[in-house]
């Protein structure tokens, strides 16, 4: 068993390399001459950053492009990304497709949910093995607690944005923003 201060220790060095990570790419962004570097922000997911989203309920998805499916589902994602107010951290992680094409994929649309990029499919593989995900599909999507824990997994996408909402009431108590 992990002691309590160690796994403190942990969660604190892996924020505070998120932050110099992210500090980085802010400066190499601002630095770039490359107008395509300025439409899209996308990082490169890697299991610490999971444990910077700690205060905060999140929705983890896997998903590529040529995916039909998980081009719908990213609808309903990002309508939860506008909606939620910052109740809810949205991730988007394209699985091993290049900047360059997700950048393309979105165009002039900057979306509200944090873009991720699982450059060589590594964490996708290790949460296929953690969560029972034989055949590697997708859209594969979590919903992860304030804690950092996974309360959540679908394999698979949401039929609709209100049943991904109404999955969020369920498991977070997260309402569906009343619209005026």
């Amino acid at each position: 068993m992990v002691s309590r201060t160690s796994k403190k220790t942990r969660i604190i060095v892996a924020i505070v390399i998120v932050a110099v990570v992210a500090l980085v790419a802010i400066v190499v962004r601002l630095n770039s001459s490359s107008p395509s570097d300025m439409t899209l922000s996308i990082i490169t997911w890697n299991e610490t950053s999971l444990s910077a989203l700690e205060g905060t309920p999140a929705v983890l998805n896997f998903w590529t492009i040529g995916c039909p499916a998980c081009r719908q589902q990213l609808h309903y994602i990002e309508a939860v990304a506008q909606q939620s107010g910052g109740e809810i951290e949205v991730i988007a992680i394209n699985i091993g497709e290049s900047v360059s094409m997700i950048q393309k994929f979105f165009g002039d649309y900057k979306p509200t949910m944090t873009i991720a990029l699982d450059n060589n499919g590594e964490s996708f593989v290790d949460y296929c093995l953690a969560y029972n995900n034989t055949r590697g599909a997708i859209p594969f999507t979590f919903l992860i607690d304030s804690e950092g824990s996974v309360q959540y997994v679908k394999l698979g996408a949401f039929a609709s944005e209100t049943e991904l909402w109404n999955t969020l009431r369920d498991i977070f108590g997260i309402m569906i923003p009343q619209t005026s």
